[in-house]
Protein backbone atom coordinates (compact mmCIF):
# COMPACT_ATOMS: atom_id res chain seq x y z
CA UNK A 1 0.00 0.00 0.00
CA UNK A 2 1.30 3.79 -1.17
CA UNK A 3 0.08 7.15 0.59
CA UNK A 4 -3.22 4.66 1.74
CA UNK A 5 -4.13 3.19 -1.92
CA UNK A 6 -3.90 -0.27 -3.31
CA UNK A 7 -2.98 -0.93 -7.04
CA UNK A 8 -5.63 -3.38 -7.61
CA UNK A 9 -6.93 -5.07 -10.76
CA UNK A 10 -9.67 -4.16 -12.09
CA UNK A 11 -11.56 -6.26 -14.70
CA UNK A 12 -15.47 -6.02 -16.15
CA UNK A 13 -17.49 -9.28 -16.30
CA UNK A 14 -21.10 -9.76 -16.64
CA UNK A 15 -22.11 -12.40 -14.08
CA UNK A 16 -24.59 -15.65 -14.97
CA UNK A 17 -26.67 -16.73 -12.28
CA UNK A 18 -29.17 -19.38 -12.70
CA UNK A 19 -32.05 -19.14 -10.54
CA UNK A 20 -33.62 -16.04 -9.08
CA UNK A 21 -36.66 -14.65 -7.28
CA UNK A 22 -38.30 -10.87 -7.81
CA UNK A 23 -36.50 -8.89 -9.62
CA UNK A 24 -35.28 -5.37 -8.25
CA UNK A 25 -35.89 -2.17 -9.71
CA UNK A 26 -32.31 -1.59 -10.73
CA UNK A 27 -31.71 -3.37 -14.28
CA UNK A 28 -29.55 -7.00 -13.83
CA UNK A 29 -26.36 -7.45 -15.97
CA UNK A 30 -26.56 -9.33 -19.44
CA UNK A 31 -25.04 -13.09 -19.20
CA UNK A 32 -21.88 -12.01 -20.91
CA UNK A 33 -17.88 -12.00 -19.93
CA UNK A 34 -15.89 -9.18 -20.80
CA UNK A 35 -12.37 -8.96 -20.40
CA UNK A 36 -9.77 -6.84 -18.01
CA UNK A 37 -10.42 -3.56 -19.49
CA UNK A 38 -8.33 -1.55 -17.11
CA UNK A 39 -6.41 -0.82 -13.70
CA UNK A 40 -7.19 1.43 -10.50
CA UNK A 41 -4.48 2.75 -9.09
CA UNK A 42 -7.23 5.24 -7.14
CA UNK A 43 -9.29 2.91 -5.02
CA UNK A 44 -9.56 3.86 -1.63
CA UNK A 45 -7.37 1.71 0.68
CA UNK A 46 -8.73 -1.99 1.80
CA UNK A 47 -6.76 -3.43 4.79
CA UNK A 48 -8.97 -6.98 4.76
CA UNK A 49 -7.50 -9.77 3.11
CA UNK A 50 -10.04 -9.84 0.41
CA UNK A 51 -12.50 -7.84 -0.93
CA UNK A 52 -14.81 -7.82 -4.51
CA UNK A 53 -16.91 -4.93 -5.18
CA UNK A 54 -19.25 -5.01 -8.60
CA UNK A 55 -21.65 -3.30 -10.58
CA UNK A 56 -24.29 -5.43 -10.82
CA UNK A 57 -26.26 -3.10 -12.75
CA UNK A 58 -23.75 -3.41 -15.69
CA UNK A 59 -22.01 -5.92 -14.96
CA UNK A 60 -18.21 -4.66 -14.22
CA UNK A 61 -16.00 -5.55 -11.57
CA UNK A 62 -15.06 -2.01 -9.87
CA UNK A 63 -12.20 -3.84 -7.70
CA UNK A 64 -10.56 -7.09 -6.90
CA UNK A 65 -8.53 -8.28 -4.12
CA UNK A 66 -7.19 -11.65 -3.73
CA UNK A 67 -11.42 -12.19 -4.54
CA UNK A 68 -10.78 -15.74 -5.39
CA UNK A 69 -9.05 -17.33 -2.50
CA UNK A 70 -10.83 -19.21 -0.32
CA UNK A 71 -11.41 -18.39 3.34
CA UNK A 72 -13.83 -18.63 6.30
CA UNK A 73 -16.39 -16.05 5.90
CA UNK A 74 -18.44 -16.34 9.39
CA UNK A 75 -21.43 -15.19 9.42
CA UNK A 76 -21.71 -14.40 5.84
CA UNK A 77 -23.34 -17.84 5.89
CA UNK A 78 -26.06 -16.82 6.90
CA UNK A 79 -27.12 -14.94 3.71
CA UNK A 80 -27.25 -18.77 1.68
CA UNK A 81 -29.44 -20.01 4.57
CA UNK A 82 -31.97 -16.81 4.69
CA UNK A 83 -31.69 -17.85 0.42
CA UNK A 84 -32.78 -21.55 1.00
CA UNK A 85 -35.11 -20.58 3.20
CA UNK A 86 -36.72 -18.23 1.39
CA UNK A 87 -37.25 -21.27 -1.19
CA UNK A 88 -38.45 -23.87 0.91
CA UNK A 89 -40.68 -22.20 3.49
CA UNK A 90 -44.12 -19.92 3.52
CA UNK A 91 -43.60 -16.79 4.84
CA UNK A 92 -46.55 -17.58 7.34
CA UNK A 93 -45.18 -21.04 8.42
CA UNK A 94 -44.33 -21.44 11.95
CA UNK A 95 -41.24 -23.25 13.39
CA UNK A 96 -41.23 -24.29 17.12
CA UNK A 97 -37.99 -23.14 18.66
CA UNK A 98 -36.57 -26.13 20.92
CA UNK A 99 -34.17 -26.05 23.50
CA UNK A 100 -31.57 -27.92 21.24
CA UNK A 101 -31.94 -24.92 19.15
CA UNK A 102 -31.25 -22.36 21.90
CA UNK A 103 -28.59 -24.77 23.32
CA UNK A 104 -26.91 -24.51 20.04
CA UNK A 105 -26.18 -20.65 20.45
CA UNK A 106 -25.19 -20.82 23.74
CA UNK A 107 -23.17 -23.83 24.26
CA UNK A 108 -20.74 -22.30 21.02
CA UNK A 109 -20.47 -19.19 22.26
CA UNK A 110 -22.71 -17.70 19.09
CA UNK A 111 -24.45 -14.83 18.84
CA UNK A 112 -28.41 -15.53 19.06
CA UNK A 113 -31.90 -13.61 18.67
CA UNK A 114 -32.78 -14.90 22.58
CA UNK A 115 -35.44 -17.05 21.47
CA UNK A 116 -37.29 -19.14 23.76
CA UNK A 117 -37.84 -22.65 23.73
CA UNK A 118 -41.82 -23.71 22.81
CA UNK A 119 -42.10 -20.37 20.94
CA UNK A 120 -43.83 -20.60 17.77
CA UNK A 121 -42.55 -18.30 15.57
CA UNK A 122 -43.28 -17.21 11.87
CA UNK A 123 -40.53 -18.16 9.58
CA UNK A 124 -40.81 -14.37 8.31
CA UNK A 125 -39.73 -13.17 11.97
CA UNK A 126 -37.13 -15.46 12.03
CA UNK A 127 -35.40 -14.39 8.97
CA UNK A 128 -35.35 -10.96 10.88
CA UNK A 129 -33.89 -12.86 13.82
CA UNK A 130 -31.32 -14.88 11.77
CA UNK A 131 -29.88 -11.69 9.74
CA UNK A 132 -29.99 -8.75 12.29
CA UNK A 133 -28.67 -10.03 15.17
CA UNK A 134 -27.13 -12.81 13.67
CA UNK A 135 -29.25 -15.65 15.32
CA UNK A 136 -27.05 -18.63 15.22
CA UNK A 137 -30.20 -19.78 17.19
CA UNK A 138 -32.05 -19.10 14.41
CA UNK A 139 -30.28 -20.59 11.71
CA UNK A 140 -30.46 -23.82 13.50
CA UNK A 141 -34.20 -23.54 13.96
CA UNK A 142 -34.63 -23.16 10.46
CA UNK A 143 -31.93 -25.39 8.46
CA UNK A 144 -33.79 -28.23 11.24
CA UNK A 145 -36.63 -27.41 10.05
CA UNK A 146 -36.63 -27.20 6.56
CA UNK A 147 -33.77 -29.98 5.71
CA UNK A 148 -35.57 -31.42 7.43
CA UNK A 149 -32.24 -32.14 9.68
CA UNK A 150 -29.17 -30.12 10.16
CA UNK A 151 -27.48 -32.67 7.20
CA UNK A 152 -30.03 -32.08 5.23
CA UNK A 153 -29.84 -28.65 5.32
CA UNK A 154 -26.68 -28.28 4.46
CA UNK A 155 -26.96 -29.98 1.32
CA UNK A 156 -29.53 -28.17 0.13
CA UNK A 157 -27.05 -24.99 0.63
CA UNK A 158 -24.00 -26.64 -0.99
CA UNK A 159 -26.66 -28.05 -4.12
CA UNK A 160 -27.83 -24.02 -4.21
CA UNK A 161 -24.03 -23.05 -4.48
CA UNK A 162 -23.37 -25.57 -7.04
CA UNK A 163 -26.23 -24.09 -9.04
CA UNK A 164 -25.57 -20.37 -8.93
CA UNK A 165 -22.19 -21.47 -9.88
CA UNK A 166 -19.78 -20.54 -7.05
CA UNK A 167 -17.40 -22.84 -7.35
CA UNK A 168 -14.97 -22.18 -4.41
CA UNK A 169 -17.72 -22.50 -1.54
CA UNK A 170 -18.48 -25.12 0.68
CA UNK A 171 -20.70 -25.19 3.32
CA UNK A 172 -20.62 -27.68 6.72
CA UNK A 173 -23.83 -25.48 8.57
CA UNK A 174 -26.13 -22.40 8.40
CA UNK A 175 -24.39 -20.26 10.68
CA UNK A 176 -20.86 -20.04 9.72
CA UNK A 177 -19.70 -20.99 13.45
CA UNK A 178 -16.31 -23.23 13.48
CA UNK A 179 -16.48 -26.71 13.29
CA UNK A 180 -14.32 -29.94 14.86
CA UNK A 181 -14.05 -31.55 11.30
CA UNK A 182 -13.21 -28.62 9.28
CA UNK A 183 -15.17 -25.27 8.83
CA UNK A 184 -16.33 -23.98 5.51
CA UNK A 185 -14.93 -21.82 2.90
CA UNK A 186 -16.30 -19.35 0.05
CA UNK A 187 -14.34 -16.13 -1.48
CA UNK A 188 -15.02 -12.86 -1.82
CA UNK A 189 -16.27 -12.95 -5.24
CA UNK A 190 -18.36 -15.97 -4.52
CA UNK A 191 -20.22 -14.05 -1.59
CA UNK A 192 -21.02 -11.01 -3.96
CA UNK A 193 -22.35 -13.02 -6.34
CA UNK A 194 -24.82 -14.87 -4.02
CA UNK A 195 -25.83 -11.32 -2.40
CA UNK A 196 -26.66 -10.11 -5.83
CA UNK A 197 -29.22 -13.09 -6.66
CA UNK A 198 -30.48 -12.97 -2.67
CA UNK A 199 -31.11 -9.06 -3.37
CA UNK A 200 -33.79 -9.93 -6.26
CA UNK A 201 -36.05 -11.16 -3.80
CA UNK A 202 -38.23 -8.55 -2.03
CA UNK A 203 -38.35 -10.15 1.30
CA UNK A 204 -34.25 -10.70 1.66
CA UNK A 205 -34.07 -7.61 0.69
CA UNK A 206 -36.51 -5.84 3.36
CA UNK A 207 -34.95 -7.94 5.82
CA UNK A 208 -30.87 -6.98 5.17
CA UNK A 209 -32.32 -3.09 4.78
CA UNK A 210 -33.88 -2.82 8.16
CA UNK A 211 -32.45 -1.88 11.04
CA UNK A 212 -35.08 -2.92 13.55
CA UNK A 213 -37.52 -5.47 13.83
CA UNK A 214 -40.73 -6.16 16.73
CA UNK A 215 -42.53 -8.91 16.97
CA UNK A 216 -45.61 -8.57 19.40
CA UNK A 217 -46.04 -10.76 21.96
CA UNK A 218 -48.65 -13.85 21.00
CA UNK A 219 -50.53 -16.67 22.48
CA UNK A 220 -47.23 -18.47 20.58
CA UNK A 221 -44.36 -16.13 21.43
CA UNK A 222 -42.87 -13.60 23.91
CA UNK A 223 -41.81 -10.33 22.19
CA UNK A 224 -38.82 -9.79 20.08
CA UNK A 225 -36.81 -6.75 19.27
CA UNK A 226 -33.98 -7.33 16.98
CA UNK A 227 -31.13 -4.74 16.17
CA UNK A 228 -29.29 -4.70 13.07
CA UNK A 229 -25.87 -5.49 13.43
CA UNK A 230 -24.89 -3.89 10.31
CA UNK A 231 -23.12 0.09 10.33
CA UNK A 232 -23.96 0.19 6.81
CA UNK A 233 -27.32 1.18 6.99
CA UNK A 234 -26.62 4.77 7.46
CA UNK A 235 -25.16 4.75 4.05
CA UNK A 236 -27.13 6.38 0.79
CA UNK A 237 -29.19 4.02 -0.66
CA UNK A 238 -28.13 0.89 1.74
CA UNK A 239 -29.59 -2.59 1.43
CA UNK A 240 -27.29 -4.37 4.18
CA UNK A 241 -26.48 -6.88 3.46
CA UNK A 242 -24.78 -8.93 6.47
CA UNK A 243 -21.98 -8.73 9.14
CA UNK A 244 -20.05 -12.12 10.36
CA UNK A 245 -16.72 -12.61 12.79
CA UNK A 246 -14.93 -15.64 14.00
CA UNK A 247 -11.54 -15.67 15.13
CA UNK A 248 -10.35 -17.45 11.66
CA UNK A 249 -11.85 -15.52 9.44
CA UNK A 250 -11.96 -11.80 10.89
CA UNK A 251 -14.47 -9.31 10.48
CA UNK A 252 -16.55 -9.71 7.55
CA UNK A 253 -19.21 -7.59 5.86
CA UNK A 254 -21.06 -8.24 2.65
CA UNK A 255 -22.58 -4.89 1.90
CA UNK A 256 -24.80 -3.14 -1.07
CA UNK A 257 -26.25 -0.20 -2.04
CA UNK A 258 -28.35 1.29 -4.97
CA UNK A 259 -26.60 4.72 -6.37
CA UNK A 260 -27.33 6.73 -9.71
CA UNK A 261 -29.91 3.44 -11.28
CA UNK A 262 -26.93 1.45 -10.49
CA UNK A 263 -26.52 -1.24 -7.67
CA UNK A 264 -22.85 -2.09 -5.88
CA UNK A 265 -22.51 -5.78 -4.06
CA UNK A 266 -19.09 -5.65 -2.42
CA UNK A 267 -17.55 -8.05 -0.01
CA UNK A 268 -14.56 -7.68 2.65
CA UNK A 269 -13.42 -11.11 4.59
CA UNK A 270 -10.74 -10.92 6.97
CA UNK A 271 -10.52 -7.34 8.08
CA UNK A 272 -9.05 -7.11 11.47
CA UNK A 273 -10.80 -4.03 12.58
CA UNK A 274 -14.45 -4.36 12.98
CA UNK A 275 -15.53 -0.55 12.43
CA UNK A 276 -12.81 -0.31 9.26
CA UNK A 277 -14.66 -2.99 7.55
CA UNK A 278 -17.35 -0.28 7.65
CA UNK A 279 -15.64 2.73 6.68
CA UNK A 280 -13.97 0.74 3.63
CA UNK A 281 -17.20 -0.25 2.65
CA UNK A 282 -18.71 3.13 2.53
CA UNK A 283 -15.37 4.68 1.04
CA UNK A 284 -15.89 2.07 -1.61
CA UNK A 285 -19.41 2.52 -2.73
CA UNK A 286 -18.28 6.69 -2.58
CA UNK A 287 -15.16 5.64 -5.38
CA UNK A 288 -17.31 3.56 -7.43
CA UNK A 289 -19.59 5.75 -8.43
CA UNK A 290 -16.95 8.08 -9.36
CA UNK A 291 -14.21 5.98 -10.88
Amino acid sequence: MHNGKVRLTVCAALLTFAGGLATPAVAQATPTRIPVTETAYNAPAVYGRAAYLIDATTGKVQLSKQASKRMPVASLTKVMTAFVVLKEAKLTDTVTITSADVEHADDNGATSADLRPGDKVAVKDLLYGLMLPSGADAAHALARTYGPGLDGFVAKMNATAHRLGLKDTRYVNADGLPMSGGDGYSTARDQARLAEVALRDATFTAVTSSRRHHVPSTADHRSYTWINTNKMLDTPGALGVKTGFTQAAGFCLTFAADRDGHRLVGVILGESVSNRRFETAANLLDWARTA
